[in-house]
């Protein structure tokens, strides 16, 4: 079935109708929505939550492996979606099962060993993201996951708040912490290079 624009205006509307009442009333609607089969209000959920659930996985896998981990992420969560109990917490829940998946990813994959980027003539801004991907990667959880959603997905400090249901404070702190950490690795690395 071939979604068109007059199916989504009634979701669109009611979404602008809730935006008032506040974000977790809106995806409270949305998840109801798409627990009643409304294909649309799942749709939205993707578009509100993959760019969170996409940073949360680039924190932890290869980046190769995050696009289609999303997907996976986003199937558990609709095949799932009945066992939500509070429909509001969709953020929190979600970003589990990321963390999860990611888990699960290397339980299943055999161990291997990724190749330095450096090696060959890479290209030389792709290289210099890899490392600092890789220097991200190795600062702890809070602080990767909250860096990883604002400076590879630029999520704003309210945004990764809302989606991922954590205190807008500790989002500001980690924030903070994980920039520092990781301003104090590149300038480690760049005074040994």
């Amino acid at each position: 079935m071939a979604l068109s624009l007059g199916m989504l205006e009634p979701c669109a509307s009611a979404e602008a109708a809730l935006t008032d009442r506040g974000e977790d009333a809106v995806v409270a609607a949305l998840v109801d929505g798409a627990r009643a089969g409304d294909r649309s209000a799942f749709g939205r959920l993707y578009e509100r939550f993959a760019p969170m659930v996409h940073g949360l996985l680039l924190a932890r896998v290869r980046w190769q492996d995050a696009d289609d981990l999303t997907q996976e992420v986003f199937l558990t969560a609709i095949q799932r979606l009945a066992s939500l109990r509070d429909a509001g917490a969709f953020g929190g829940w979600i970003a589990t099962i990321a963390r999860n998946a990611a888990v699960d990813l290397y339980r299943r994959s055999p161990a291997t060993t990724e190749l330095p980027p450096t090696l060959g003539a890479p290209d030389r801004p792709a290289a210099e993201a890899a490392e600092v991907l890789r220097m991200i990667r190795e600062l702890p959880d809070a602080y990767r996951e909250t860096l990883i959603l604002r400076l590879v997905e630029g999520m704003s400090g309210p945004e990764i708040a809302a989606k991922t249901g954590l205190a807008a404070g500790s989002v500001r702190v980690n924030l903070h912490r994980g920039m520092k950490l990781l301003r104090d690795k590149l300038n480690g690395s760049s005074t040994h290079a």
